[in-house]
């Protein structure tokens, strides 16, 4: 069992009504997680039952709520904890959850289910103040550092991460080059690895995708999904990929959606404060898994070092972005038509933090004169050098600039 963080979020949730819906790419652990939940709770004298709607016994209990209540009684009594999996399997899931849950039921239901439309969108929309939503991405590095590990830093990663430079280094190339594909990571053979993802691959663009679309064929398809790949970190251009690929602009936008929508890909806009200077309304595309983005361009396992700094640019968004979701700030970036870019602005409504990203072993502070230039503009409290391994300060104007190694981005409680 690779021990997940968001499972102490799930425990902790159990205690409200709100159904618990988690949520997720194919394949990023979901059923692993909710099983072991589930053992947990019955080991401390819990009753339980557990649904997989992939599993044709349990789906004929789902043709009416009457049918599945039966069923749950007989199973659990008049109470306890109801674990439904993969509800993106049951036609009109958000109705059917909705009718369940304004029944006032004397049952907690967890709910799970892999990204479709029906589970994001009109479950959002059935659900609204009836549930509270987990997002379950591949696994972390700080997950994948403590299973490497034997658990045997899991608190005290800091000194880990200060005092084996060079294991950290070796584990953070495995990762970038590999992700957090639970099966991918427990593989041990790299041929073994390559079949997996493929798999994982394969799976989400011929089936996931092209069952959502209604779609015949996917070479489209697979060759916006490399392009996009190609591209990750990068401005992305949709009437130029809308005139290489022969499709129209309004297709590649679809298409893109569908791929947000299956949490595979992330959309990032640019900041805008001064319309004039800054560039375009073109957004920024990162990967959820690492190891998905190379395979899709042939990466896989062999990152070429001309690639290694988007890859680790990558990584940190998705960092940004775990420790950001359940709040109101956004991440964007910035360009501008003189060439000027900062990776990453984190806007939190009451101030902005520019954020460099550099896949380096800086020995001491320095800023590029693009963050400069952004520290001249807007004139921020503060700014962020995220890097491999170096911690300092140095100052702008007013503007206190912190070089933080990025293992301590990820540990830290905070921005």
């Amino acid at each position: 069992m690779i021990k997940r963080k968001k499972f102490t979020e799930l425990k902790d949730h159990l205690e409200n009504k709100e159904i618990t819906l988690l949520v997720g790419a194919r394949q990023a652990g979901k059923t692993t997680l909710l099983r072991f939940l589930q053992e947990e709770l019955k080991g401390s004298g819990h009753k339980t039952v557990f649904f997989n709607l992939d599993i044709e016994a349990d789906n004929v209990h789902f043709k009416s709520q009457d049918g599945l209540l039966k069923k749950i009684r007989l199973e659990i009594g008049e109470s306890g904890l109801v674990f439904l999996d993969e509800i993106q399997r049951k036609e009109n899931a958000g109705l059917f959850l909705k009718g369940l849950y304004d029944m006032n039921l004397p049952y907690k239901f967890i709910v799970s289910g892999s990204g479709s439309l029906e589970l994001k969108e009109k479950i959002h929309e059935s659900l609204a103040g009836r549930k509270r939503m987990f997002e379950l991405q591949t696994i972390s590095f700080e997950e994948f550092i403590n299973l490497r590990t034997g658990y045997q830093y899991e608190n005290m990663l800091d000194d880990f991460f200060q005092i084996e430079s060079g294991k950290t280094a070796l584990l953070l190339e495995e990762f970038l080059n590999f992700g957090g594909y639970p099966q991918v990571i427990l593989s041990d053979r790299v041929e073994e690895k390559i079949n997996l993802i493929n798999e994982i691959y394969q799976s989400y663009l011929e089936k996931d995708i092209r069952f959502l679309l209604d779609i015949k064929k996917t070479e489209v398809l697979t060759d916006l999904f490399r392009l996009v790949a190609a591209q990750s970190g990068s401005l992305v251009n949709v009437s130029e990929l809308s005139s290489t690929l022969g499709i129209a602009s309004a297709t590649v936008k679809n298409y893109l959606w569908y791929f947000e929508k299956t949490y595979i890909i992330k959309k990032v806009s640019p900041y805008h404060a001064n319309i004039r200077k800054e560039i375009t309304k073109a957004p920024i595309f990162y990967f959820s898994d690492l190891g998905l983005k190379n395979f899709a361009i042939g990466d896989f396992g062999h990152v070429p070092l001309s690639r290694i700094g988007h890859l680790f640019e990558n990584f940190i968004f998705n960092i940004l972005h775990e420790k950001l979701e359940n709040s109101s700030s956004q991440i964007n970036f910035w360009r501008t038509k003189d060439r000027a870019e900062v990776d990453f602005v984190i806007n939190s409504g009451g101030g902005i933090t520019p954020i460099e990203v550099k896949y380096k072993r800086l020995s001491r502070p320095e800023i590029t004169r693009s963050l400069h230039s952004f520290i001249s503009a807007y004139h921020p409290d503060r700014a962020l050098v995220i890097n491999l391994d170096y911690k300092g300060e140095m100052g702008v104007g007013e503007t206190k600039i912190s070089f933080v190694p990025f293992y301590e981005l990820m540990l830290s409680g905070s921005l």
